[in-house]
């Protein structure tokens, strides 16, 4: 069990039976009261957000959270084939269930697949992954007044703002929580 001390951003509680991810967190104490935690909390399965509020001697429960590494194998129409490492199990996910992961997804590739009591619930890719760019508009010369972009396309299809300076075959480095453009790939 957890107290209120323990639940802190990154932890993963059980509400419910379901699994939460702690987003934000601030402790609270009021002259005669016991302290509080207000936290907001992403339910692991289904990507809903919600706010709630510890106190005093509140207790949590941690939430049984694993990860294993699988190969993406392919994608046929909305669902997303994976291959355990290990195990050289498959599993499916939907586009749905994988959310914004999708616009990462290559054939191939590694990605941590993670688990809740042993079922598995989502996808993580990098925080950063590099991309080719496969379309984009050429810069204009002189256009370097303020913060310029344009719009760029990555081999996995996904659109993206880049500085004028980026082109067709060049390789980027992708913010994969906020899908930004963070530089040139070296």
């Amino acid at each position: 069990m957890l107290s209120i001390s323990e639940i802190k951003t990154g932890v993963h509680i059980e509400l419910d039976g379901q699994p939460y991810t702690v987003t934000w967190n601030q402790f609270g104490k009021t002259a005669r009261q016991g302290g509080n935690m207000k936290t907001k909390l992403k339910n692991l399965i289904t990507g809903s957000t919600m706010e709630k509020t510890f106190s005093g001697n509140d207790k949590v429960e941690p939430a049984d959270i694993s990860y294993k590494r699988a190969q993406f194998l392919y994608a046929t129409g909305d669902d997303y084939e994976f291959m355990d490492n290990e195990t050289y199990e498959q599993m499916a996910f939907t586009a749905e269930q994988l959310g914004d992961t999708v616009n990462y997804l290559s054939d191939g590739m590694e990605a941590d697949i993670q688990y809740f009591n042993g079922n598995p619930i989502n996808v993580q890719v990098q925080p950063k992954m590099t991309f080719e760019v496969t379309q984009t508009d050429p810069g204009v010369k002189g256009n370097t007044a303020g913060n310029v972009t344009k719009d760029a396309t990555i081999t996995t299809g996904l659109v993206l703002k880049v500085p004028p300076f980026i082109e067709i075959g060049d390789k980027v480095v992708v913010n994969t929580l906020s899908g930004e453009y963070v530089e040139r790939a070296k």
